[in-house]
């Protein structure tokens, strides 16, 4: 038998040389302390990432009881450990609400789940105090992020001493080893001091040092006992409030365990997938979902199409926006804008996923880089968004290095915004940029920065080899699973059916994608060139038209032009209630000119321009070109606006001389009875008259003197012999019986002067 004791003991042996070496290459140790490290099991752990907002009321204690019910019986059926996340917000709430979540959270029912308080980067400057905090206090751990604050429980005062025993009896419980009474004493009681000793001890005859927490008061009775205190530090004193910073509590070893600056440090922390930290916006609901197809080529007006779709979502009460991209890219702008109205939205109401089967490159990457998750196809690739500009013969080329820093720091927001690596972004559209592979000095988890980065970190990062898609001339591009490798997307899917499973939609619930409709067809159609100059050909030919005939009709019809023009740019995107503002307010300026103030040109001109800068503005999405490409869409503006104006001439010079022969126009000018129609009761002209100039127009008025019958203002009446005719001064007002002259006659429109 001793053969069978000696292989026992060799394979042993053998089995926990194994297990150390598996546990020192993954670079992380296990530890039996909470307080430590974050624990490598082998299965992955199961998250679930809540915020906590205020005020903490029954409604947010069943959320977080309910979600900690679920993940904990879900983790006991898998044999894996749980993790409740809850983030921790700034605000007010009543005290008994917390006390009775706490107590909940902290009892036997849920003494296998992990609790993690995580408070995050402040927004404006709020620190997390009040009675908020005792929901942290009552985590089984707290991860700050090192600007964060926390403490100052009763906010400048004591509590009272029934809120202070049910403080300290959730310290006493021992759930958090980064907590002791004395520490939340200080953070309940302004007045108290708190100091950290580090005193002698003995141990099996081996003196020890041992470092505590304690209040003033304990640090004095310990000397009365004279006990040896080897240090003591101060970490607050009295009269001060008891906050603390994450990275001065990690620095003291109180409070936290660890502290991340993102949400995707916190899920290296505990080493699982990042898709665990995002907060569900279902909330356990079954998914109300929307799948918007972004197939084309990303210009001005596919950004219009997708800004209405997701106002329409967000008006459905829709909480998930699948964005199903497969786009080789487009546009630097409108790639933009629609990333961060994407990224904008509240990922605590509407989840937002971007879901590659084939590629995302270009501007394709940049608006996947703005939702919450990206999930491509096995075979998808995402990357290549380097910016180039067009020139003179559709010769391609870089962008100059302006745009390329702006393009950077637009990337760089969106992956901080997103918990993503940041140097990874920028590198899709930097060829020039290196990341590389770090280690994080303390706790071995990996992230990737660059050199900028690292030499910031002030050596909190060890420098790995660089991320060879970064070497070279190349711009980042990967496929799935190394994109999920470098964290900026999450785990590949085979098909739709496994997208569809991971997001919790019931089968069958999945839409169909949303694409563009007859509606967004005929505003690409209105936005092309030639139907720009065909637009604007007609509405300013029937303007003419309609001040030679009167007949609202035409008027009627060019203003539905304009109007065309201006919902069409409208929805594509490159207009506003600017521009139609402003061309309104030109049109108001002309009709001054020609009704109220004539003669001064002022009006006329200054509303000719302010017309013609509406239509180019509405045209295009800057006001002044600064890139190549830009000017390029600027001169083609010019352009059309410049066949439209040439053709709007034209037309104008052959409808002025052939107006009266025209076979559908004519009949919309007067001329004089026909003498010889033969009907007895019509209107005849005076025989005088007839066969003279009166009988071909009123060429006849042409240098006679009369007198005004009314006042001109311009427009107005003036009285000839027996006969009064409508007629125009040419600038001046004309009281009435003043005498006048005729100046000028074209058909029916008579131009007068004073005589």
């Amino acid at each position: 038998m001793n053969w069978l004791r000696t292989i026992g003991w060799v394979s042993a042996w053998a089995a926990g040389i194994g297990l150390l070496g598996l546990g020192v290459s993954d670079g992380k140790l296990w530890s039996d302390e909470a307080g430590d490290a974050p624990v490598v099991a082998a299965k992955s752990p199961l998250a679930v990432y809540l915020s906590v907002g205020s005020p903490i009321n029954d409604a947010v204690q069943a959320k977080v009881l309910n979600a900690a019910r679920k993940i904990q019986q879900q983790a006991e059926q898998e044999s894996r450990p749980a993790i409740l996340v809850l983030e921790i917000g700034s605000g007010t709430s009543r005290f008994g609400a917390v006390r009775d979540l706490a107590k909940e959270l902290t009892s036997a029912k849920f003494g296998s789940l992990r609790t993690v308080a995580w408070v995050p980067e402040p927004r404006d400057k709020k620190r997390i105090d009040g009675y908020n905090v005792i929901l942290a206090l009552a985590c089984k751990e707290i991860v700050m992020h090192p600007d964060a604050e926390l403490g100052d429980i009763g906010r400048g005062k004591a509590l009272d001493a029934e809120e202070q025993q049910f403080v300290l009896s959730l310290i006493e419980k021992r759930l958090n080893p980064k907590l002791s009474t004395a520490l939340v004493t200080g953070l309940m009681d302004p007045q108290k001091a708190v100091l950290k000793v580090k005193v002698e001890t003995e141990s099996d005859g081996r003196k020890m040092s041992e470092s505590r927490v304690l209040t003033s008061d304990e640090h004095r009775r310990l000397l009365d006992n004279k006990v040896v205190v080897q240090d003591v530090i101060t970490i607050k004193e009295a009269g001060v409030l008891g906050l603390f910073s994450g990275s001065r509590a990690r620095a003291l070893d109180v409070l936290v365990s660890q502290t991340a600056e993102t949400r995707s440090d916190l899920a290296d922390l505990y080493n699982f997938p990042r898709e665990f930290l995002r907060e569900n916006a279902t909330s356990g609901e079954t998914p109300r979902v929307v799948r918007i197809k972004i197939d084309e080529m990303i210009e001005p007006i596919l950004q219009g199409f997708v800004d209405r779709e997701i106002r329409r979502a967000q008006s459905s009460g829709v909480n998930l926006i699948i964005f199903e991209i497969d786009s080789p890219g487009g546009m630097l702008e409108p790639s933009l804008e629609i990333a961060h109205a994407i990224a904008d939205l509240d990922s605590k109401k509407i989840r937002t996923v971007a879901y590659v089967p084939k590629m995302a490159l270009s501007g394709a990457a940049i608006i996947a880089l703005g939702c919450d998750e990206i999930v491509l196809q096995q075979h998808a690739k995402i990357g290549d968004a380097a910016p180039i500009t067009i020139r003179a013969g559709q010769q391609f080329e870089r962008a100059p290095e302006k745009i390329l820093s702006f393009l950077r720091e637009e990337l760089k927001t969106l992956a901080e915004k997103k918990g993503r690596p940041s140097g990874l972004c920028q590198a899709m559209a930097d060829k020039d940029l290196d990341v590389f592979q770090v280690t994080h000095r303390e706790n071995g988890r990996v992230s990737y920065l660059t050199d900028e980065e690292i030499a910031v970190s002030n050596g909190e990062w060890i420098k790995g080899r660089i991320v060879p898609e970064c070497q070279g001339e190349n711009l980042l591009t990967v496929d799935a699973q190394r994109a999920h490798e470098l964290k900026l997307a999450e785990a590949p899917v085979a098909d739709e059916d496994e997208l569809r499973q991971r997001l919790g939609i019931p089968e069958g619930e999945i839409p169909q994608a949303v694409g563009r409709t007859w509606v967004d067809t005929l505003v690409w159609t209105l936005n092309t060139p030639g139907m720009t100059v065909l637009l604007l050909l007609a509405g300013s030919v029937l303007i003419y038209l309609e001040l030679h005939t009167m007949t609202s009709f035409f008027g009627i019809a060019s203003g539905f032009c304009f109007m065309l023009f201006f919902w069409s740019r409208f929805l594509g995107g490159t207009a506003d209630v600017l521009e139609i503002v402003l061309f309104l307010f030109g049109v108001g300026l002309i009709l001054m000119e020609i009704f109220v103030v004539p003669g001064f040109g002022i009006f006329g001109v200054t509303g000719a321009l302010a017309i013609l800068a509406s239509l180019i503005l509405a045209s295009q999405t800057f006001v002044l070109p600064t890139t190549s490409s830009e000017m390029t869409l600027m001169t083609k503006s010019l352009g059309t606006l410049s066949i439209a104006l040439v053709s709007v001439i034209g037309v104008a010079v052959i409808i002025s001389k052939y107006l009266p022969e025209m076979p559908l126009l004519k009949h919309l000018i007067l001329s004089p009875p026909d003498p010889t129609d033969g009907i007895e009761d019509a209107p005849r002209l005076r025989p005088d008259m007839i066969g003279g100039a009166f009988a071909v127009g009123l060429e006849w008025l042409l240098h006679q003197e009369g007198e005004a019958f009314t006042t001109l203002r311009p427009a107005g009446k003036a009285r000839f012999g027996e006969q009064v005719f409508d007629v125009q001064s040419q600038g001046d007002f004309i009281d009435p019986g003043q005498k006048v002259v005729v100046t000028e006659v074209t058909g029916n429109h008579v131009v007068v002067r004073r005589a």
